[in-house]
């Protein structure tokens, strides 16, 4: 993969994790802080460094500005008589390096305590043996299963999120209703209401970004996957060369192609649009019908959380209804880090289902503790519903030897410039293929 490849995928990594953490699409533009990294005040304290995307409000701030990951900071800090210190990341900084390229450079040169990492940097430095194993700390006791599966590498539990992101589509239930249409399962039932709006003078009824369309094709490719009761051993034969991934991705890709060639997806937009911040206004003008987005977008007045019509929130269409994606970014501690002792109790407290109430409340998430609910908006039901019976695709998988996440966008990407399905699906081939020999 090429530099300007990678730049591409890690870009959309850096407002991946930046809405995890801010519940911000795609925000990654602000100074690296120097107002609380690491001096001359460690020898008199006891000091721990973590390296992120997030700023942290200067120390005497009052609580109320903070994040809720500060909030669980405040926790450990406290209950540790310690001090956890930021080092920060943003593209206007390092420029030519992405996020997860900085990460993986300061990972391996042991530069910080505590990373907050994507899917794919998580998957690499567990292969490498650079982050510890945390499934000793008791906060592990309570995780879902669905954050166990996602972030284990090689035996070990290497990275703890603090929120389980979930995707799913952004619905106009106003238009749907003027149009008689039904919420759609499948994806023939979504084509279906594609054409109705599009009949009706709806000159996009898809409105898409460059980063979040292989939500609509890891939905089709994994449900049942994740879903019909096999899934170790599929992924065993996907590792194994067995099964070709190029086979689950086809008909996601051929459904992407259909949307394309018929003007429900506007091709040259979505290349370029930033996410939101492209289909974003064109949806709440109601002039679109249909988004992607993550889960917090809807709690927050700056993305969807305050339109001028009913919003609901649904899974993405396959053959076994509507399927949330999940994609899971997560805290690891280096493998060699110098406070590796303070880093794994802090995490232990900011992983707490006390700590995890606190954020939960705060930003109204799903918890990757099966011990904490917060009560969601009634936008998010539908979705939320699903996800609590156990419904739903991992868009990320350290299990996977072939990274899902990022690969897939880059190669959606390359379909939305012109490229055939079968181009597309050879360069699965040629990626698993590649994957295989190391």
């Amino acid at each position: 993969m090429n530099r300007k490849s990678k730049r591409v995928i890690v870009k959309a990594a850096v407002a991946f994790l930046m809405c995890t953490v801010m519940l911000a699409a795609a925000a990654c533009g602000k100074k690296e802080s120097t107002n609380n990294l690491l001096s001359a005040e460690e020898d008199a304290e006891k000091v721990v460094s973590m390296f992120s995307p997030m700023e942290k409000t200067e120390a005497d701030t009052v609580n109320t500005a903070r994040s809720a990951t500060d909030k669980t900071v405040i926790m450990a800090e406290e209950k540790l008589n310690l001090k956890v210190n930021y080092v920060t990341y943003t593209a206007e900084n390092y420029q030519d390096k992405t996020y997860d390229e900085v990460a993986l450079d300061r990972a391996r040169n042991n530069m910080d305590d505590i990373y907050l990492l994507n899917p794919d940097t998580i998957k690499a430095l567990g292969e490498e043996g650079k982050l510890m194993d945390l499934s000793g700390l008791t906060c592990t006791d309570n995780l879902r299963d669905v954050v166990k599966t996602a972030n284990v590498v090689n035996g070990k539990l290497v990275a703890i999120p603090q929120e389980v992101v979930a995707y799913g589509l952004f619905i106009n239930k106003d238009m749907f209703d003027r149009y008689k249409l039904k919420l759609p399962e499948t994806p023939e039932e979504f084509l279906e209401c594609c054409r109705v709006f599009k009949e009706n003078g709806i000159e996009t009824p898809v409105g898409a970004n460059r980063w979040w369309l292989e939500t609509f094709v890891l939905a089709q490719a994994y449900a049942d996957l994740y879903n019909g009761g096999n899934t170790e051993a599929e992924i065993e034969a996907l590792n194994s060369g067995e099964s070709k991934y190029s086979d689950y991705m086809r008909p996601g890709f051929e459904f992407l192609q259909e949307m394309i060639d018929k003007g429900y997806i506007d091709a040259d937009k979505a290349y370029v649009n930033e996410a939101i911040e492209g289909e974003g206004p064109d949806f709440l003008a109601q002039k679109t019908p249909i988004v992607m987005a993550y889960w917090g977008a809807a709690n927050t007045d700056t993305a969807y959380g305050d339109p001028d019509f009913e919003m609901l929130v649904i899974g993405f269409p396959s053959s076994r209804g509507r399927m949330p994606v999940i994609p899971m970014t997560g805290f690891g501690v280096g493998a060699e880090a110098k406070h590796a002792e303070d880093a794994m109790k802090t995490l232990d407290i900011m992983l707490s289902d006390e700590a995890l109430q606190t954020y939960a409340e705060t930003n109204k998430v799903i918890s990757p503790s099966k011990n904490v609910e917060v009560e969601c908006i009634p936008a998010l039901k539908p979705l939320n519903d699903r996800i609590q019976s156990n419904i739903y695709v991992l868009g990320a998988n350290a299990n996977m030897k072939l990274e899902q996440w990022g690969n897939t966008c880059l190669i959606v990407r390359k379909l939305l410039k012109g490229a055939t399905v079968d181009e597309c699906m050879a360069e699965f081939d040629r990626l698993q293929a590649e994957t295989l020999r190391q």
